[in-house]
């Protein structure tokens, strides 16, 4: 008969600690992500976690490390690794923002959300917001530059959002960043062949009519305006579009 060599244990391929290391980030991942570990609660210690997935102490620690890298864990020197409330993701990452047609994507949202927002913001604004808006207004006016312009429009329509008394929208607008104003990621006047002064004249109207409305305490007048001022804006960009893919 044959003998079947026997091979010795040394000679045998081993697992990457890498791939080992991957098992235990999964494994605590899955927990994690369906609420077995909630944040604030403390992981098991290395010693425990070792002998749970039959690994080294230094696979541990390498493991422990990508979830620290990923966000889901903290730990305390001395005293442990706790997991960490969940981040939400940015959907609107500037990154994600690249094209005509996605400013136009955001247009159409910020059209449903904004109009409502200036309906309430007139029903509800105080005196002290109407003039934080009046004074966003004048920096537009007075911007030196367009980064400084583009700042000051975002700021009057948080105001408004702020003004609503819900704190939803700001959350939603304040998530959009610098994607509610259209020009922070393209150049609008360039692309609608505006002349930029005009165009800048224009948008300076459409908000004034949008304040004075919320001034006013007018609501429907308010929602009419900022209608108004995002539709004129997604015309302008749908009108550019149309030119850049004919």
């Amino acid at each position: 008969m044959n003998q079947i060599a026997s091979v010795p244990a040394a000679a045998l391929p081993k697992k990457k600690h890498r791939n080992l290391a991957q098992g235990v980030v999964e494994s605590f991942t899955g927990s994690i992500q369906a609420g077995t570990l909630k944040p604030g609660e403390k992981l098991p210690t290395e010693s425990v976690i070792m002998e749970m997935h039959g690994v080294s102490r230094t696979v541990v620690r390498e493991a422990i490390s990508h979830l620290q890298a990923a966000g889901l864990v903290q730990t305390r020197h001395g005293i442990g690794t706790f997991v960490l409330e969940p981040q939400p993701t940015n959907m609107f990452a500037a990154d994600t923002i690249r094209t005509i047609g996605d400013v136009l994507s955001i247009l159409e949202l910020r059209i449903s959300l904004e109009t409502e927002a200036a309906w309430l913001a007139a029903s509800r604004r105080t005196d002290e917001q109407v003039a934080l808006m009046d004074a966003a207004l004048k920096r537009i006016v007075a911007a030196p530059n367009r980064a400084v312009a583009v700042e000051s429009d975002k700021a009057f329509h948080l105001l408004i959002a702020q003004a609503t008394g819900n704190r939803y929208f700001v959350d939603i607008l304040s998530d959009l960043g610098n994607t509610i104003i259209p020009r922070a990621r393209l150049d609008s006047e360039q692309l609608a062949h505006d002349d930029p002064k005009a165009y800048q004249e224009r948008v300076n109207r459409e908000h004034d009519d949008i304040y004075h409305a919320i001034q006013r305490k007018d609501a429907e007048a308010a929602r009419a305006a900022m209608r108004t001022h995002l539709s004129n804006s997604r015309e302008r960009l749908r009108r550019a579009q149309q030119e850049v893919s004919a």
